[in-house]
């Protein structure tokens, strides 16, 4: 009858309101078993290990410097990369920013100490992540690759292994680790800092892949934005499909501190930060507007000699223009290369010593049949693969 429905749903009542309460009481002792950084326990000059990062429970306002173990070395020690957090005052959106990955390629990390030493976390909304040096094992050995051994004999380049697999060879393993305990969750949009690599040398150039990807670009105020469709296994091309919007900046060339490229990095951090409501302010663009191009082409060397390049970075050239000769031991002009197009010049050899098909100058364009249009590339575009 009534009494009893009403009284039968008046035990419902309370037994919902106690599977509420208890669900409740679950979820906030369940929280930081799935969302926390780990601790190894260990502590390095000072600075605490872990084996995860969540900013989520690091203190606001404040500055935090860790050392991530990534993974074992041949002698059953670590690998460690060091992280700067740097958690603001103020809510708002996460921006992780890597350097090093290659490990000839310097500038990103000076850049990215620069930031966590003049960024004032009282006047930060959201959280700058930075980790400045992920291939430790390459930057000590100042090789590109990743050098799973203290000899540096493994080379692969963990700039094309991402996400790793948690079963594959070592640097997959590093990138896995990289990936999944330090990248995934603590970013909400992302700048992957380069340079050229050993012998050669960049302007300011990003990489923007999608239309998000195109706005931080603009905002970093480059010397040249390239519309490309991506690499496979980068750390830009992989976080963009995973919904972070990233770009790659290339900052000159590599294996020095270039304080003029390092500055003019910072100021378009800085822009972006302001552009995300991260830091106060009206974004600086001082700096010329950038080129923006969506064909590369290389253009090598037929011979092996010594080459002189006739050309400098940033340069517009025509089809035909000389780019750069080659001289034999005796100083003889043995062959002369000219621009197969028009273009801007990208990018420049810096060591004379050319083998036959080494890339000697790289030149940029726009083409209105390129696969890349300026507000972003199709997703359908086939990535390129590198070598």
């Amino acid at each position: 009858d009534y009494g009893q429905n009403r009284s039968r749903k008046a035990r419902m009542t309370r037994r919902i309101k106690s599977l509420a309460a208890m669900a409740a009481i679950l979820c906030i002792t369940a929280t930081p078993v799935f969302a926390q950084t780990v601790y190894t326990g260990d502590k390095m000059d000072g600075a605490a290990v872990i084996d995860r990062l969540d900013v989520t429970d690091l203190p606001t306002g404040s500055v935090t410097k860790l050392y991530f173990r990534v993974t074992d070395t041949s002698i059953g020690q670590g690998w460690y990369v060091p992280v700067i957090v740097v958690k603001g005052a103020k809510p708002g959106p996460k921006l992780l920013i890597t350097a090093g990955i290659h490990g000839d390629e310097l500038n990103g990390i000076s850049v990215l100490q620069h930031l966590a030493q003049s960024i004032d976390p009282k006047m930060l909304s959201g959280t700058l992540v930075a980790v400045p040096g992920l291939n430790t094992p390459g930057l000590l050995h100042s090789t590109r690759g990743f050098t799973a051994d203290e000899i540096g004999t493994n080379g692969e380049n963990l700039n094309r292994v991402m996400p790793g697999h948690a079963e594959g060879g070592p640097a997959s393993r590093y990138a896995g680790r990289l990936w999944h305990q330090i990248f995934i969750g603590n970013a909400d949009f992302a700048i992957d800092l380069h340079t050229q690599s050993r012998g050669g040398s960049y302007p300011g150039y990003v990489f923007a892949q999608t239309s998000a990807a195109r706005q931080i670009a603009d905002l970093l105020r480059p010397d040249v934005i390239g519309m490309d469709a991506g690499v496979e296994g980068t750390v830009e091309n992989m976080l963009n499909p995973a919904g972070i919007p990233a770009v790659t900046y290339e900052l000159g060339g590599p294996e020095k501190f270039d304080d003029a490229m390092i500055t003019r990095a910072t100021r378009g951090i800085h822009n972006v930060m302001i552009g995300k409501g991260m830091l106060a302010g009206k974004p600086d663009l001082s700096d010329p507007a950038p080129f923006v191009g969506n064909v590369v082409t290389d253009i090598d060397s037929p011979r092996g000699g010594w080459a002189t390049v006739k050309v400098k970075l940033k340069d517009d050239v025509k089809k035909g223009d000389v780019l750069a000769t080659v001289s034999n031991p005796f100083g003889e002009t043995i062959a002369t290369i000219t621009a197969p197009s028009d273009g801007h010049v990208l990018s420049l050899a810096t060591d004379p010593r050319t083998e036959p098909g080494d890339m000697v100058v790289r030149l940029i364009a726009w083409s209105d049949k390129g696969v890349c249009a300026q507000t972003g590339c199709p997703e359908t575009a086939q990535m390129v693969k590198s070598q």
